[in-house]
């Protein structure tokens, strides 16, 4: 293993530990000292990939949502449209004990975004990727004719806003709202719009 892959390794180690710590016991309450005793690392060492707090943190958001939904289309073009995007809701609602921890850690953003301007843009860059993720799905679905020709954007800001909505209350453990709930409601009002069946997809 070269310098370089040990380096990067040990930043890989480092964010997935921050991202760890950050969901278990909220950014407010993260040390640098804290961080490092999780990724098995110096605080020097710690301090060499990121000097501050807010960029460790920015890092672990960024890393987090990166890792997030990579599969949805693995196969190579040849999954139909509808799964894709049913995989794509999959993977935006709190449903595995891995997604829970990244909604963890979008709440912790939202909450830093309300008084840093820095976390908001980033929040905004975030939600603009999540946009063209979900844009993408119901665009290749119009172009092959799986799905009527609709108002993407607006389709995909629906999407989410349902996504956030219902994961937040996935994330209460509100009994109203069990993830087949979520999923079926979303897949639900959506539709109509794209003449889909309204049964959620197998994925």
């Amino acid at each position: 293993m070269t310098k370089a892959d040990r380096a990067l390794e040990t930043r890989e180690r480092i964010l997935t530990a921050a991202c760890e710590v950050i969901a278990d016991i909220g950014f407010e309450n993260v040390s640098m000292r804290k961080v490092a005793e999780h990724a098995g690392v110096s605080k020097a060492l710690l301090h060499y990939h990121f000097d501050t707090r807010e960029k460790l943190f920015a890092e672990a958001m960024t890393h987090s949502f990166a890792q997030t939904g990579t599969d949805t289309d693995a196969e190579g073009g040849s999954v139909p449209a509808a799964v894709v995007l049913a995989r794509i809701l999959r993977s935006m609602l709190p449903s595995d004990a891995e997604l829970r921890q990244d909604w963890k850690l979008w709440q912790e953003l939202w909450v830093r975004a309300q008084r840093d301007a820095a976390a908001r843009h980033l929040a905004v860059d975030l939600y603009d990727q999540l946009h063209a993720w979900v844009g993408g799905a119901v665009e290749r679905g119009i172009a092959s004719g799986e799905f009527a020709e609709c108002d993407v954007a607006a389709l995909s800001t629906l999407v989410m806003a349902l996504c956030d909505g219902l994961g937040i209350r996935l994330m209460l453990d509100d009994p109203r709202v069990d993830l087949a709930t979520a999923r079926s409601t979303i897949w639900r009002t959506i539709a109509p719009t794209l003449a889909v069946d309204p049964t959620f997809p197998e994925v």
